[in-house]
């Protein structure tokens, strides 16, 4: 009864939040006008958000070992410390996408078809990750574990890529900031 109760609240709030979410990043996108609310460089966001992508791969990784392991508790914590690295660069995203105007990419051949493969996969996957992580952090930490590891089967793996080709893409884009 408790799993019915707390999912009447949760479920409508996750599939919100998963709905909200991408659509402000993307309307930040398309501001007509940028607001540097901390005075910034370009390169300052990018740099701190490939930081962040790549503490979150390694937290992933690790967190997936220790579930490997049976060691609930550490796979737990690891994974919450993910979460909060995923949502301190959610936060940070927005903010340079409030602040700094998009900076093109300026390669050319072959680099330039990755680069946009790698981009768009990212940016596809970054909206399909939201819901994802949500439900399985919430089936986890209210000891649904079947559920649990059902999403999870799907999310890890996704979440891992994004936070991956996060990092990729900085490396890519590093000299035209």
């Amino acid at each position: 009864m408790i799993e019915v109760k707390n999912d009447r609240v949760a479920v409508p709030v996750i599939i919100s939040l998963s709905i909200i979410i991408p659509i402000a990043v993307l309307i930040l996108m398309y501001l007509p006008e940028r607001y540097n609310i901390f005075g910034t460089q370009s390169g300052t966001f990018p740099l701190f958000h490939a930081i962040l992508n790549g503490s979150t791969a390694l937290f992933l990784m690790a967190g997936y070992f220790f579930m490997t392991i049976k060691e609930y508790k550490w796979h737990r914590n690891f994974m919450i410390t993910a979460f909060l690295f995923s949502s301190v660069f959610l936060v940070s995203y927005v903010i340079s996408k409030i602040s700094n105007d998009p900076v093109p990419y300026g390669g050319e051949g072959v680099f330039r078809y990755v680069y946009f493969f790698i981009l768009i996969t990212h940016i596809m996957l970054s909206a399909i990750i939201v819901p994802l992580v949500l439900f399985t952090m919430y089936r986890g930490l209210t000891g649904q574990y079947d559920k649990h590891v059902k999403i999870a089967r799907w999310t890890f793996p996704i979440w891992l890529y994004v936070a991956i080709t996060g990092v990729l893409v900085y490396i890519f884009m590093w000299p035209y900031y």
